[in-house]
């Protein structure tokens, strides 16, 4: 619980994970040219030295590939632990909730309870498109009056049945509870787990708070409720041992039954609520890093961009739910899954050792602090962890094996998805044609140009991509004004508006040809199609206009990132000495001949005497004549030689997922009227 809440902020595992990629380099889909290095490189982490722990790490990673791997799936099977959580969560709670009735009416069958939970559930789940802050001014009271209920009804139960109990605070009694009860005592702590749920899907809460008031809410009153509701109910039972099974109802008194329960059960929802936006949160970082199988993604608030939904995961997680609800009607049963799952036992448990272990890296790679204090950090958390986790596994034969069944379908369908993206992104990025050859063909060998703008959406930074290439051969004509676009969603959280957009020239002016980098954090928002063109065109205008000569003997300078492995693939200009004084750098470009450029680093670049009023009369016309759209409509299969189990998750399982997912175009938003799709057979 200790760091799921404060380094959670972005998303959980994967903000530490992203944190190690950027930093450490340690991620496996890592693009051909770093741009997201420079976005983050004003953050002090780069100015620390190396230290010869950190030294030795990052040899190791680098020198064992398979090492990354293992480190994506402890990852991967952290966030499928928060994802099944969001099953077990909504069905547990609400089904806890509504049993309580039967406190009253001990005659209602449990079909009856069942049913209500359910009619519960769907409401919820029905209400999500809607956006939680629409409802959300409801969340604060009906939280703050459950923990008045709660810790009245604790110091009531104190005062009338055992004021002794206050004396339990003392550590000295953990130490007599495991004396005494030995093997059945290490057996509690998976129960006890139950006490902590929900604190790993607490930056899911950064969405609608801030960190300060997080804490200071816990500390000074939660934390408080939370104490005098225990100790209550262990005065309860300390008198009344037959109650064991429905204690927390039994101990409320009976004038206050009906309120405390109508509140018990508008609580659960507003708990439940918390755990599927934090599933809503994770499974959009998931997708953008290419984790996860595409889905539609809606920001509910122009406020608070942290609140989204997604149709697809809501509506999946209210069948699963039901299906929990129904199948496992006894909530004893449901519990003792819960336990084993990530919220107490797996849910919770896992996910605080993945943080654990992964803040071992970062302490020692990315804050370059000593190893030692790394590894007693280590010792000391997880050795509570695994104690706590080695409990929880002995629920497995009691319900415990749901969560892990949800957990591994999720982390087989999070990196099967993942690994295929590598394989596709692979096989493009040699495969593509190169720019000398392409820039070849011209009018003597039958290439046309028509009117209009041509956006051509590829994941090659450099070259051109097959799927153009296949085209073009094919049918060989294209727009007047060709800007190839690649979208990269990168490790940090967001990127400023100022360096969203990196613009390229390919060839020579009269070509036409250009090339846009997008790029987006893993919690930025996509605007909308019109928007985005918008946008786009305007930053290759404004290129244009920075790159030419501005009519007053002056030259125009521009920013213009070089990679300092490949600067031999980068055209410079002349540099006039005389006219320092006109540097230009709100446009971030580069110029690329036959092989390429990188980016990286940045430095500046002078074009002397360039006259572009012709280019953007072009592209003035071509925009007036309207946009297309041309994206690769891929088929990823695997060669004949490959092995059974990579036929098996590329041929069937990935292809399965590409198939009914949403389509590239349909997630980006692309009008259906404007678009080209090109396909192609990828043999992998």
């Amino acid at each position: 619980m200790k760091f799921s809440g404060s380094l959670n902020v972005t998303g959980g595992t994967f903000a530490l994970y992203s944190l190690l990629c950027r930093r450490a380099k340690l991620g496996l889909l890592r693009p051909s040219h770093s741009t997201d290095y420079d976005i983050s490189s004003q953050d002090s982490c780069l100015l620390i030295k190396e230290t010869r722990a950190s030294s030795l790490l990052k040899e190791f990673f680098d020198k064992h590939h398979s090492s990354r791997v293992v480190l994506l799936l402890f990852v991967i099977l952290g966030t499928s632990m928060v994802i099944a959580d969001g099953i077990l969560t909504p069905s547990m709670s609400v089904l806890s909730a509504v049993y309580g009735i039967k406190t009253k009416a001990g005659g209602l069958h449990d079909s009856y309870a069942a049913l209500i939970t359910c009619l519960i559930l769907v409401g919820l789940f029905a209400l999500q498109h809607i956006g939680t802050h629409r409802v959300g001014f409801l969340f604060a009271p009906i939280i703050l009056l459950w923990l008045i209920s709660i810790s009245g009804v604790g110091i009531y139960n104190i005062i009338q049945w055992n004021p002794r109990v206050v004396s339990a605070l003392s550590p000295y009694y953990v130490y007599k509870l495991f004396k005494l009860t030995g093997k059945d005592g290490w057996t509690s702590l998976g129960g006890i787990v139950l006490c902590i749920t929900g604190a790993e899907a607490m930056f899911a809460d950064l969405g609608h708070f801030s960190q300060l008031s997080i804490r200071i809410a816990f500390t000074a009153i939660i934390y408080p409720s939370l104490i005098l509701a225990y100790m209550g109910e262990a005065a309860y039972l300390s008198k009344h041992k037959e109650d064991l099974q429905r204690s927390f109802y039994r101990a409320i008194p009976e004038v206050v039954f009906w309120p405390v329960f109508i509140i018990a059960t508008l609580a659960t929802v507003v708990a439940s609520q918390a755990v599927i936006s934090a599933t809503f949160s994770i499974i959009s970082q998931c997708w953008a890093l290419k984790c996860f199988p595409r889905v539609k993604i809606i920001n509910t608030s122009n406020q608070m961009h942290g609140q989204i939904y997604i149709p697809e995961v809501n509506w999946t997680l209210m069948v699963f739910c039901l299906l929990v609800v129904i199948g496992f009607r006894d909530t004893d049963m449901i519990a003792n899954a819960y336990v084993y799952l990530f919220v107490p036992g797996l849910t919770v448990i896992i996910v605080m050792f993945v943080t654990t272990c992964l803040m071992f890296l970062v302490i020692v790679m990315v804050w370059k602090r000593n190893i030692l204090a790394a590894f007693i950090f280590v010792t000391v958390f997880g050795f509570v962890e695994l104690l706590y986790l080695s409990s929880c596994l002995a629920k497995v034969a009691k319900g415990g094996w749901i969560p892990l069944v949800f957990s591994l379908i999720v982390l087989s369908v999070m990196y099967i998805w993942h690994y295929g993206t590598l394989q596709k992104q692979s096989f493009e990025s040699h495969n593509r044609t190169s720019l000398d050859m392409f820039l070849s063909l011209g009018p003597n060998v039958g290439i046309n140009r028509v009117r209009g703008v041509g956006l051509i959406y590829t994941n090659v930074l450099s070259g051109i991509p097959p799927m153009f290439s296949h085209f073009v051969t094919n049918f060989p004509a294209f727009h007047q004004v060709l800007i190839f676009v690649t979208f990269q969603f990168l490790t940090t959280p967001r990127v400023s508006a100022n360096q969203r957009f990196i613009v390229s020239r390919i060839g020579p002016a009269e070509f036409r040809l250009y090339r846009c980098i997008v790029r987006f954090g893993y919690k930025d928002a996509r605007k909308d199609s019109y928007a985005f063109e918008t946008d786009l065109i305007e930053t290759v205008r404004v290129f244009l206009q920075h790159e030419s000569d501005d009519g007053d003997a002056r030259d125009s300078v521009s920013e213009m990132p070089v990679n300092q492995h490949e600067s031999d693939s980068v055209s410079e200009m002349p540099v006039n000495q005389h006219e320092s004084d006109c540097l230009r750098d709100d446009v971030s470009m580069r110029v690329e001949n036959g092989s390429g450029a990188g980016l990286a680093r940045c430095r500046r670049v002078r074009f002397c005497g360039v006259d572009n009023s012709k280019e953007l009369e072009y592209l003035e016309d071509a925009r007036e004549a309207g946009l297309a759209y041309m994206m690769g409509n891929t088929c990823v299969l695997a060669r004949e030689t490959s092995s059974f189990v990579k036929k098996f998750a590329i041929n069937i399982v990935y292809g399965f997922l590409r198939r009914n997912c949403r389509s590239p175009s349909t997630a980006l938003g692309v009008p259906h009227t404007s678009l080209i799709e090109v396909g192609m057979a990828y043999r992998v």
